[in-house]
């Protein structure tokens, strides 16, 4: 845990550097998160004279993510460090980097918690916790209720686990946001693969608890929305499940009937998290009304393989949302890179007895997300697939090993992009 606070006395501070100005607001965050594992005292001060605006937030962000830790040692943890910011005169910039990474922080601990403990229900109870005193309405769907609405993608990934699926919906809606747009982001919840009858190999499986990585990421994005008390409707959704072996598991060859109707033939269960997204989405389509739609997914391999693990696959259907997406992106210091929806590939997803197989590929992540596409309908959406970023091997700038909450202040940045469209566009 950290603490950040303006002072005004900038004597003994710990110095930052004579460039300090002329630096950009990644590399700040990044110095930033350097500097935080070099400082030893539980209390000490920084010298942040000449950083403002978007500097001073990158700055605050990158200290208190990289103080953050995560552990179930038996030990007690430390008590929270105190860092006093010298000279951090612009307070809103400040307390903005501080909500930001609280926010992360929060979708770290999500993330990182192992799913002997990480059960969908569990996941649900802590996004309540986490977000219901920000004024944020959670709703957790059991499945039951999923049975009823048709969620058979859901229940499918599901059905293997003694700890049955939930659909998480949080949605911050303040007065006046009727007319702004209504942004709807989806997150992978799957809070433990095994890839199921399609078992993954041990050293595959090891990290398999931040599979849900996703989904912490738009709670978090939400977490940050609400905190900051932004005029604009934002709603997550999380189908979360765990992807088990049993007696109830589903199996290759099945063919699985998503909410709103359409099919699909598994080729492979370990190709499960765009099945529980694909309910998501098609729910979100037909009750929400989005006016944008954004999903988020540690979704293929491959992604990972083709951009490495500091840059994020982008795929949309809208130019101007991915160059907001890209452009947020740079801004929080979690870049995207596009990637395109081909048709040539399309037939790769044909199936004879479904609408698509879930197993189509290569190239894994261009078809991975057309097998999503049908599921936003006509609404402008976007697929961000983080398999490579969502998780660090080691301490690195302003991340630590392990979940990184990738995406999570990138959506924000979007969010507040979006508000300034809105409100320039408007009348």
């Amino acid at each position: 845990m950290v603490e950040l606070r303006a002072a005004t006395a900038v004597d003994d501070a710990e110095a930052l550097g004579a460039d300090v100005d002329h630096e950009s607001p990644t590399a700040l965050r990044v110095a930033a998160g350097e500097l935080a594992r070099r400082l030893s005292d539980e209390h000490c001060r920084v010298d942040a004279r000449g950083l403002d605006g978007a500097r001073l937030t990158a700055f605050a962000e990158g200290l208190a993510l990289g103080c953050y830790r995560f552990t179930r040692a038996s030990t007690p943890p430390p008590g929270p460090r105190v860092i006093e910011l010298c000279g951090a005169d612009d307070e809103a910039a400040l307390a903005a980097g501080v909500r930001n990474a609280a926010a992360a922080c929060w979708a770290r601990d999500l993330a990182n918690t192992r799913s002997n403990e990480k059960t969908p229900a569990w996941l649900a109870a802590r996004a309540a916790e986490g977000l219901t005193p920000l004024g944020v309405d959670v709703v957790e769907r059991d499945e039951h209720w999923l049975a009823e609405q048709g969620f058979g993608g859901m229940l499918a990934v599901g059905g293997g686990s003694a700890a049955p699926p939930r659909l998480i919906e949080a949605s911050w809606r303040p007065r006046g946001a009727a007319a702004q747009p209504h942004i709807v982001l989806v997150g992978k919840g799957i809070t433990f693969d095994s890839g199921g009858l399609n078992l993954k190999r041990g050293t595959g499986m090891s990290t398999m608890y931040t599979d849900m990585s996703g989904g912490a990421a738009v709670l978090g994005a939400v977490h940050a929305v609400a905190a900051a008390r932004l005029p604009v409707r934002v709603t997550a959704l999380v189908p979360a499940a765990q992807n088990s072996m049993s007696g109830t598991a589903y199996r290759p060859s099945d063919v699985v009937r998503h909410y709103g109707g359409r099919t699909s033939e598994i080729g492979n269960t370990d190709a499960e998290g765009r099945l529980v997204l694909a309910d998501a989405m098609a729910w979100a389509v037909r009750r929400l009304r989005p006016s944008v739609l954004v999903d988020v997914a540690t979704l293929t391999g491959a992604a990972k393989m083709a951009l490495g693990t500091r840059t994020g696959a982008l795929f949309a259907t809208s130019d101007d949302l991915a160059a907001a997406l890209v452009a947020a992106g740079t801004q929080a210091g979690e870049p995207l890179w596009r990637l395109p929806l081909p048709e040539d590939y399309r037939s790769t997803l044909d199936s004879p007895i479904a609408d698509a197989t879930n197993s189509a590929g290569p190239p894994g992540a261009i078809t991975a997300a057309m097998f999503l596409q049908p599921f936003a309908g006509d609404v402008p959406w976007a697929h961000l697939d983080i398999a490579g970023p969502a998780r660090a091997d080691e301490d690195a700038g302003f991340l630590n090993r392990g979940a990184t909450a990738f995406a999570a202040r990138l959506l924000n940045e979007y969010v507040q992009g979006a508000i300034a469209v809105a409100a320039a566009a408007a009348p």
